[in-house]
């Protein structure tokens, strides 16, 4: 079914035009205020595109029909759009221009739609993807990952498909959200950026609430003797790593940008109010995995990034074998990446 437009305009920013469609009807324009804003912002420090579209919808689905459509994206980059708060779709030939996505839906449900600092937050992200491109971003796309978990077919099937996704997150597409943060941070929107990142923080201990409640359903089935003790500890810890240790992603590029005070205030907050309420593994595979991302370097073949992808995935499968979850993570390198002209994705965790 065909949506109907609410907004269409034409906006010049110095030396920008900015295309803004929208099917909603309210909250636009604080955010295309927001986004005039960031595109003044990056001009200013030496870097103005030529052109942006940005669509303002109340959730993916035209995206995501066209990505099923016509496979406008790699099939990697297509996984669960519907989610994402937003998303800047561009070409990687041509840096000077854009797709930027905002889901309403998504906002709204991550508390963001009406924050304007937050708002500028994601907008400055998604305008940093392009910029950050270097040797080590276009070498984790050569990447590819291959999982295995042994145990009962059923459970097994499903927590392998879970650290997988893990390991894509913090291993593949890692590289390009550590330097698109760091530039974002570096290139005068840290406030708008730490803001962010605290509101993403409080989202993680809010969480904790179903994690409590999930703790409790499998307590009950290990004493009504439905399930072991050892799976539920289990079950707990993948789910544990899967929704908190990406957190180092986002407190790990303002130590690289030099902003260790603002670093040291998110981290603050999660070694009081997460960690102790968690697997005791999380905390210790947030730090290790954090001092990998700060020694990153930006300069990286293909080759080098394998060797330091799979030190990381190996130090989470010896994590999981302690606690009888023998895991494999295997990276093997693709043929090659992709072709110049090939669009890809730059979306937050």
């Amino acid at each position: 079914m065909a949506r109907a437009v609410k907004h269409v305009n034409l906006h010049r920013i110095g030396t920008t035009e900015l295309r803004v469609i929208s099917d909603v009807d309210d909250g636009v324009m604080p955010i295309i205020q927001e986004e005039e804003r960031v595109i003044r912002a990056y001009a200013q420090r030496g870097w103005a595109q030529r052109m942006v579209s940005l669509f303002i919808l109340r959730d993916l689905q035209p995206l995501i029909s066209q990505v099923q459509a016509g496979g406008a994206l790699p099939p990697g980059d297509a996984i669960d759009l519907e989610h994402r708060p937003v998303i800047n779709v561009y070409d990687l030939a041509d840096p000077t221009s854009c797709h930027i996505f905002v889901n309403q839906q998504a906002m709204l449900a991550a508390g963001y739609w009406d924050d304007p600092l937050a708002i500028r937050g994601l907008l400055a992200h998604e305008h940093a993807h392009p910029l950050a491109e270097n040797a080590t971003t276009r070498a984790s796309r050569r990447l590819v990952l291959a999982t295995s978990l042994a145990g009962p077919a059923g459970l097994a099937e499903r927590l392998e498909r879970i650290l997988a996704e893990l390991a894509d997150q913090i291993c593949l597409r890692a590289p390009r959200e550590l330097f698109t943060n760091e530039l974002a941070i570096a290139r005068g929107f840290a406030d708008a950026m730490l803001h962010l990142n605290q509101q993403n923080v409080a989202n993680a201990v809010a969480s904790l609430a179903g994690r409590d409640a999930l703790r409790q359903q499998l307590d009950q089935e290990v004493a009504q003797g439905h399930r072991p003790a050892g799976e539920a500890r289990q079950l707990l810890l993948v789910g544990d790593l899967k929704s908190y240790i990406n957190l180092a992603i986002e407190v790990a590029p303002f130590y690289r940008a030099g902003r260790a005070d603002d670093a040291r205030a998110l981290e603050q907050t999660l070694e009081r109010e997460l960690f102790p309420r968690v697997a005791g593994a999380v905390g210790t595979a947030y730090a290790a995995i954090r001092d990998m991302y700060l020694a990153l370097p930006s300069s990286l073949a293909a080759e080098a990034l394998l060797i330091w992808g799979q030190e990381l995935l190996d130090l989470v499968a010896r994590l999981l074998g302690e606690q009888q979850l023998p895991t494999s993570y295997r990276l093997q390198l693709a043929p090659s990446a992709p072709e110049p002209g090939a669009n890809t994705i730059g979306e937050r965790p």
